[in-house]
């Protein structure tokens, strides 16, 4: 690969999922293929959404001819068309190769050829990227989908009762909020969401 530099972009939709599970394989592919990761990035949000602060500063430091390495494409793309053209325009504009462990066509893209080869192997590959983005977008709308109706039938039948709240997660933000700590600290020290700490915060200004 010459000087290309192998970013390893780990991502998780919540923040009770982990992120660092994809690490182990990505490793054991890039050993099998002789390579080494040059950095990670890593983050807790949805694929749905283009608010990715670390794929975005990923992108920001990379050059031309480096290899942005996924797990799978959905943990690239769960978006919707015209934020994914959106994404993967800035791709194609930065000239960075997209590697995932479930698209085969790419792995080829981590040892470069002759001008027409990479051109070719590149335009095979976007096709495909472009086809497995659709159908990771299509399962999330179908399990939001399943989701929703899961929920009226329940509503319907009133079993309905939300997601469980974590009362002793609660209960310590409650505590590092009386104490002054800020919600960025809160965030690194237990790896729990700015919403979740926004509403414990809200019962504090408003108890009940």
């Amino acid at each position: 690969m010459s000087s290309s530099r192998v970013y390893g972009y780990l991502r998780a939709s919540t923040d009770e999922q982990d992120a660092e599970r994809a690490k182990s394989p990505l490793l054991d592919f890039a050993a099998q293929q002789g390579f080494t990761v040059d950095a990670w990035f890593k983050e807790n949000e949805s694929g749905a959404s283009l608010k990715r602060p670390e794929l975005f500063r990923l992108l920001d430091v990379a050059r031309t001819g480096d290899i942005l390495l996924v797990e799978q494409v959905d943990r690239l793309s769960r978006l919707n068309s015209s934020d994914w053209e959106r994404l993967q325009g800035l791709i194609k504009s930065k000239g960075v190769r997209v590697v995932a462990l479930d698209l085969p066509t790419s792995h080829q893209l981590l040892h470069t050829g002759d001008e027409f080869t990479n051109r070719m192997l590149s335009a095979i590959n976007g096709m495909m990227l472009d086809m497995l983005a659709a159908i990771a977008r299509k399962d999330y709308e179908d399990r939001k989908r399943r989701q929703r109706q899961g929920i009226n039938k329940a509503k319907e039948n009133g079993r309905y009762k939300g997601r469980p709240v974590d009362e002793k997660l609660h209960a310590t933000i409650k505590e590092l909020l009386q104490e002054g700590k800020s919600y960025n600290k809160i965030i690194e020290r237990h790896g729990c969401s700015r919403a979740t700490i926004a509403r414990v915060a809200k019962t504090l200004r408003n108890p009940e």
